[in-house]
């Protein structure tokens, strides 16, 4: 399979991401509704119909470490219009806090519980879980923000430690292997134990292109041991439901989940039963046609907008 270069490591270009998340679609929710398809330049175009604004991170506040310009001004406008707007983003890897000083950093104004993450959502559901021994799929140099209740550790390059522990918890993939991802699938090959996916992307759109996820390694565990993994996070459900406990009552039909990806944001606003938008000029398909790739997948949003 082809891929792009960039520091350190190499990456799926464009239409191998999409065909990678079609290849997955047994395990991701089923279509729920065709949408209309409205275009529309930006996310001010949506203030006179929508009263509640989901917005992914990657692709639509920022590509990478980078604000896209003007959005920053466009989430603030729509703040001091009096609607509410919170992220929803897969961004497992990284401590809340870590989160919270890089939207400042970008120019961005959230309140800490109006920003929900796959990590969030799948630490609530750990809370509701048998006590296990988990080995975590992270960065450790991100410390313990939010695991240190967990009885875990971090998996490495020794094959020792992926036997000794009960259940896995993948969280982020920076640092994470071909070599780590070996071991972790002999370890379950041995001894099947539940996986847990607090990030089920794929890829996500940076500066250099498409960095790989742990929703690509998961998946790949799935393929090779037979394991199927409880993944936390769009499009799944799970996400929606805390984001709709800190939102309380809202009108779907005023209430957009805003993304780049059709496999989870657009996939994902629909399973929550919210109208979706696409953004088509930056992230997942920046610089390319969306007909093929909403033909082919069947995932409808309900608008498309050529920029956040």
């Amino acid at each position: 399979m082809g891929v792009s270069k960039s520091p350190g490591r190499d990456h799926l270009n464009m239409p191998e991401a999409f065909a990678a998340y079609e290849a997955v679609r047994h395990r991701l929710p089923a279509v729920q509704r065709a949408g209309s398809v409205q275009r529309l330049p930006d996310l001010g175009g949506l203030a006179d119909s929508i009263d509640t604004f989901l917005l992914d991170a990657f692709g639509v506040l920022n590509i990478g470490e980078t604000a896209i310009a003007g959005v920053p001004e466009r989430v603030a406008g729509l703040q001091k219009a009096g609607k509410r707007v919170i992220v929803v983003s897969n961004a497992a890897g990284y401590p809340h806090s870590t989160l919270m000083e890089k939207y400042k950093r970008l120019g961005y104004d959230f309140a800490p519980e109006d920003v929900i993450t796959s990590r969030k959502t799948v630490l609530h559901a750990l809370s509701s879980e048998p006590k296990r021994r988990w080995g975590v799929v992270a960065q450790k140099s991100f410390g313990l923000e939010g695991l240190d209740h967990l009885d875990m550790a971090f998996l490495g390059d020794h094959a020792a430690d992926y036997d000794d522990v009960e259940g896995f918890l993948m969280l982020g993939s920076s640092n994470w292997t071909d070599d780590r991802q070996t071991l972790l699938e002999a370890s379950l090959a041995r001894n099947p134990r539940p996986v847990f996916v607090g990030n089920p992307d794929i890829v996500a759109p940076r500066e250099y292109g498409f960095s790989t996820e742990p929703g690509h390694y998961a998946h790949r565990l799935a393929d090779q041991t037979g394991i199927e993994p409880r993944f936390f996070g769009k499009p799944f459900k799970n996400i929606f439901e805390l984001a709709f406990a800190q939102l309380g009552p809202v009108d779907p039909a005023r209430t957009v989940m805003v993304g780049d990806s059709l496999h989870t944001d657009i996939l994902g606003g629909q399973v929550a039963g919210i109208k979706s938008a696409l953004i088509a000029g930056f992230g997942f398909f920046d610089g390319h046609d969306l007909h093929t790739p909403i033909s082919t997948s069947g995932i409808i949003p309900d608008y498309i907008l050529g920029r956040p």
